[in-house]
C-alpha cells in the first residue's frame, strides 16, 4: 500500500486528486499538511485524515512514501526540492514552477535523486489528444504547418475566483492568469506536438477587470521545425466551440467543433481508400490519469508516460510568453 501525504488543499483541483488516491486500491492518504490551518484542517475533517501542521515531521515519517503537491505554483520549488530531498516521491499539479530557472533545479534534483516524479498534465491522457498525436507521428497530414488551439472559459466574467482560491488572480503566487492557469493544458500539447520552440511573440489583456492580471492572451509560436503555433487562451469567453487545428502538407486534423468527434482530412489517408473527412471507427485508448500512472509506478514499477522534463519545457515556454507580452517583443529561445 502507497502511503501519500498531501502537501497543501490550495489547489482547486487538491480535493479530487485527494478523492483519486482514496479510490486507488494501492494507495491510502497519510495525512494532510498546509501552511494554512485553516484551509488544511477542514480539508483533513472530510477526508477522515489526521492534518498536520509541521512539514519537517511529514517529511520525517518513513512509512510515508511519496507527497501530491497542491500548493500555490510560488511555493513549488521548495516544496518539491525538500520532499526530494527526504526520498519521497512527488506527484504535483502543473505548473511545475513560474521560472524556468526554478524548473531546471527540480529536473536536476529529480535525475539525482531517483525519485519517481509526476506532474499533472491531463490531456496527454485524453482518446482525443491521442488520436491527433497519432496523426501527427504517422504523418497523415504530413509536415505540419501551422497549429491553432483555443481554450477558454467565464472565470473572470463570473468571478470564479475567491477565498481560498483567489490566489489565482495573484500573479506572484499563481504566475500569471488566464495563460499560467488554463492555457497549460494547450501550450504543453502544442510543445509535445511540435517539437522545440525557436521564437514566440505574445500579447496578453485584462478586459473583464475582475482580476488584476491577464483574463485574455494570444501567442504566436515559431517553432524549430517551421510549423507556426497560434495559443489563444481566455477567462472571458461566454459561448463558443474551443477548438484544435492542425494543417499540414497533406491534410488536417482537429477536434472541438460543436457536436463533432475528431476529423482528419488527408491525402495519405486517401491513399487507404479513405476519401474527403472522415471521423474515425474508434479512438484510441484513453490513458490513466497522471496520478493513476504515478501511484501504479510506485506500487508495481509500471511505466509513466511523463516526465519532469515535460513540466520544465511547459515553464519555459510560458515564461517566455509572458515575457513578451510584458516587453512587447519577439523572445528567442
Amino acid at each position: 500500500m502507497v502511503r501519500l501525504a498531501l502537501l497543501s488543499m490550495a489547489h482547486v483541483h487538491a480535493m479530487g486528486y485527494a478523492q483519486q488516491v482514496a479510490k486507488n486500491p494501492d494507495a491510502e492518504i497519510a495525512c494532510v499538511w498546509d501552511d494554512d490551518p485553516a484551509r488544511g484542517r477542514p480539508a483533513a475533517r472530510k477526508l477522515e485524515v489526521p492534518f498536520e501542521d509541521n512539514l519537517h515531521e511529514v517529511l520525517g515519517d518513513s512509512s510515508i512514501d511519496g507527497v501530491v503537491v497542491n500548493a500555490e505554483t510560488s511555493k513549488h520549488q521548495d516544496l518539491i526540492l525538500a520532499a526530494i530531498e527526504a526520498g519521497k516521491h512527488v506527484f504535483t499539479e502543473k505548473a511545475l514552477t513560474i521560472r524556468t530557472a526554478e524548473s531546471d533545479t527540480i529536473v536536476e534534483a529529480v535525475r539525482r535523486s531517483g525519485v519517481r516524479f509526476m506532474i499533472s498534465l491531463p490531456q496527454r491522457s485524453n482518446p482525443e489528444t491521442l488520436f491527433l498525436k497519432k496523426c501527427v507521428d504517422e504523418g497523415l497530414v504530413g509536415q505540419v504547418t501551422l497549429m491553432r488551439a483555443r481554450i477558454a472559459h467565464a472565470a473572470a466574467l463570473d468571478r470564479w475566483f475567491k477565498d481560498g482560491s483567489l490566489w489565482f488572480s495573484d500573479a506572484g503566487l499563481a504566475g500569471g492568469g488566464s495563460l499560467f492557469d488554463l492555457g497549460c493544458h494547450t501550450v504543453d500539447v502544442m510543445r509535445w506536438f511540435l517539437g522545440e520552440p525557436e521564437s514566440v511573440i505574445a500579447t496578453t489583456s485584462n478586459t473583464s477587470g475582475a482580476y488584476d492580471i491577464d483574463d485574455q492572451c494570444v501567442a504566436v509560436i515559431t517553432f524549430k521545425s517551421g510549423a507556426i503555433g497560434i495559443v489563444d487562451v481566455s477567462w472571458v469567453h461566454r459561448a463558443g466551440p474551443n477548438t484544435w487545428e492542425i494543417y499540414g502538407t497533406e491534410g488536417f486534423v482537429g477536434k472541438g467543433l460543436p457536436g463533432q468527434s475528431p476529423q482528419l482530412q488527408s491525402r495519405q489517408a486517401e491513399v487507404a481508400g479513405l476519401a474527403g473527412t472522415f471521423t474515425p471507427a474508434r479512438l484510441p485508448e484513453g490513458l490513466p490519469s497522471p496520478l493513476e500512472q504515478w501511484i501504479a509506478a510506485l506500487a508495481h514499477d509500471t511505466p509513466m508516460h511523463i516526465g519532469v522534463e515535460d513540466g520544465r519545457n511547459l515553464t519555459q515556454l510560458l515564461e517566455a510568453i509572458y515575457t513578451s507580452a510584458r516587453e512587447a517583443r519577439a523572445v528567442r529561445f
